[in-house]
């Protein structure tokens, strides 16, 4: 019997499933054992140019939830909303669901996953992270025998890309922004990935599948590259790093901690070498040691082939796989979290500054690894010189790192704000 699928939306991704399930068919169903077709399709918009073949068309998302007509529904219209009540509706009609929804997983994956259970159905979304990595089914299966520690990785290809680029070309944030909506690479409203909420949705969900949590968006810390100057990126390389940037998810006795920021990685890391739009994302198993999962993170042909993965998987077996577990367990504050830090402080050029900044940071306790300050990078304002001045610091928990900054900021030889991009090893 074939797997009957319905399909919502004719965007890209949804044309790119149409595609593969086209031209790949006899290779498909080989490997499904047995055919997957798409029996219904529905949409806002009927585009021309999508190929349907014998499926059918309508703007009603509904007509793609009659059990006795859609074995599965495939979701890619994206949103919370319609979505949301379509999932839903599949679900609770016995319908198995995938999606690429990394929004809709995120904020309601537990109740999505136990709507699914309860009623016989599977949701899949190996698509909503890291677009053609199997990184989900990794999780799922290949890990499955491990105890997780530690999920780090570049999970948002347009802030991946501008960053690259403003290293490689040597051009500001606003400027590489301007060329990465020109190519495609950004929205007109770029603050989704460029705030970091995009790579904040998918490291909800690596969490919730690595560490047996609950799907918890709203736990995780958000930082966005928006702050990011020229300046950092060339004072980074002098020290050895580059700047990438980072969902970063541990697992220790004392709970989970999910934070989103830039990070400052040695070159020699493997995620320091991935550039531009790419994406990987590293896995610490206590049995299989370190992984890498490395890839296209978005566009319509990758992440159709996710979608397909899943479709495969639901086709093999006539049973739905069982919903991630989930156990109870204390969700970490960003103030918790340690690592290095890297700071950069405009301060009076005179003598004594650099003995007051260095007398803050060990009044908290705080070792200094380096500094850095260049005489020709002073800077006139108005009757007086300021020059910047970078300093790595060692291990410290965030919470007496921000108390520190507090503190220096408040110094009169300091101006404006104190800049912080945390350091990660990645050992």
């Amino acid at each position: 019997m074939h797997l009957r699928v319905g399909l919502a939306g004719l965007g890209t991704v949804a044309q790119g499933v149409l595609t593969l399930l086209s031209e790949q068919a006899d290779v498909i169903s080989a490997r499904a054992g047995r055919r997957i077709e798409v029996v219904r399709v529905a949409s806002r918009t009927r585009r021309e140019e999508a190929v349907l073949g014998d499926a059918q068309f309508s703007h009603d998302l509904a007509s793609l939830t009659d059990p006795s007509e859609v074995d599965v529904v495939v979701e890619l219209i994206g949103g919370e909303t319609s979505a949301s009540e379509l999932v839903q509706s599949a679900l609770g009609a016995g319908q198995s669901v995938v999606t690429a929804n990394k929004a809709l997983i995120a904020t309601q994956g537990q109740h999505l996953a136990e709507l699914a259970s309860n009623n016989g159905a599977a949701l899949r979304f190996e698509a909503a992270v890291a677009g053609g990595i199997p990184v989900v089914g990794a999780l799922r299966t290949g890990l499955a025998a491990n105890r997780i520690s530690r999920i780090a990785g570049i999970i948002n290809g347009t802030s991946n890309y501008i960053l690259s680029a403003m290293a490689n070309d040597s051009a500001d944030f606003a400027s590489v922004l301007a060329e990465a909506q020109r190519l495609g690479y950004a929205e007109a409203d770029p603050t989704f990935d460029v705030e970091g909420i995009d790579a904040a949705h998918k490291l909800a969900i690596l969490s919730h599948l690595a560490f047996d949590i609950p799907t918890a968006f709203d736990a995780v810390y958000c930082e966005g590259i928006s702050q990011i100057t020229l300046d950092d990126i060339a004072y980074a390389a002098e020290l050895g790093y580059v700047i990438k940037h980072l969902g970063i998810a541990r697992q220790d006795d004392a709970g989970v901690e999910m934070r989103v920021h830039p990070t400052l990685l040695p070159k020699k890391a493997l995620l320091a070498k991935v550039d531009g739009v790419m994406n990987a994302v590293m896995v610490d198993g206590h049995a299989s040691g370190p992984t890498l999962y490395y890839g296209a993170g978005a566009g319509g042909a990758a992440t159709a082939s996710a979608v397909v993965a899943d479709l495969i998987e639901l086709a093999r077996h006539s049973e739905p796989a069982p919903t991630v577990p989930t156990v109870a367990k204390s969700l970490r504050s960003i103030d918790d979290a340690v690592s290095a830090c890297y700071l950069r402080v405009d301060c009076l050029d005179r003598p004594g500054v650099m003995a007051k900044l260095a007398s803050v940071l060990s009044a908290a306790d705080i070792s200094i690894e380096s500094i850095i300050q260049h005489e020709a990078e002073v800077r006139r304002r108005g009757e007086d010189s300021w020059v910047p001045v970078v300093i790595t610091t060692s291990a410290v928990s965030e919470a007496r790192m921000n108390a520190a900054i507090a503190s220096l900021a408040q110094l009169p030889e300091v101006h404006g704000d104190v800049t912080r991009i945390r350091i990660e090893g990645l050992a």
